[in-house]
């Protein structure tokens, strides 16, 4: 009977431990998603824990049960940003079959198929954070692209030994140029505060970048 009633009450608490942890990831989400919002609607300069918890509805001391500061959030949301874009990008979504040049441009276009503030313009809030001058973030920055701009070499390297892309061409400077294009679109949408399809456009700079690595 003892047994019984000890196995019940560690049953409770793992379940009481586990809501609360549900509870604190829930919560730090909504605080990461909150400094990327302020951060791309008014630049990372006039982002404050006030004005995060502001968005979240909660207070400034709500802010500090979770993140001992600003720097944390946005090495958190960092972190998160990096995870998501190299998801959206892994070899996993090309399937077992042989990669073709379309399936390459279907898993990079998902960074722009549904812009809701957690895909394409992940890459101007990384810009607005490196624009801090912090050297631990902007590291963290740097290591977040370049992690990236080598995800997408092995999506053309992919390409190339399936017979997609060119075997000559230089898959580093290519993904590097891809990355590129994809950064200068972003920025450019953002400067015209979203007065274009980013989605379209991307296609049509796609569309030139395509001839330059299609095998014939």
């Amino acid at each position: 009977m003892f047994q019984q009633l000890t196995h019940n009450h560690d049953r409770r608490e793992c379940r009481i431990i586990g809501t609360a942890k549900k509870k604190t990831e829930v919560r730090q989400q909504q605080i990461i998603d909150a400094a990327r919002m302020l951060i791309f609607k008014s630049g990372s300069e006039h982002l404050t824990v006030k004005n995060i918890a502001s968005v979240v509805g909660i207070t400034d001391g709500a802010i500090y049960k979770h993140f001992k500061s600003k720097k944390m959030i946005l090495s958190f949301l960092l972190d998160y940003i990096r995870n998501a874009l190299l998801a959206d990008i892994s070899l996993g979504k090309l399937g077992a079959g042989p990669t073709t040049i379309e399936m390459i441009e279907k898993t990079i276009e998902t960074q722009f198929s549904d812009l809701d503030l957690r895909k394409g313009i992940s890459f101007q809030v990384i810009a607005e954070i490196i624009s801090l001058g912090d050297k631990d973030l902007n590291n963290q920055a740097e290591q977040t692209i370049l992690l990236y701009i080598s995800a997408l070499k092995a999506l053309l390297a992919k390409g190339v030994h399936d017979g997609a892309v060119r075997p000559d061409i230089d898959t580093e400077a290519a993904a590097t140029l891809l990355f590129g294009l994809i950064q200068g679109a972003v920025s450019i949408w953002t400067l015209s505060n979203g007065g274009f399809k980013l989605k379209q456009k991307f296609a049509d700079l796609w569309r030139i970048y395509r001839e330059s690595i299609v095998l014939r």
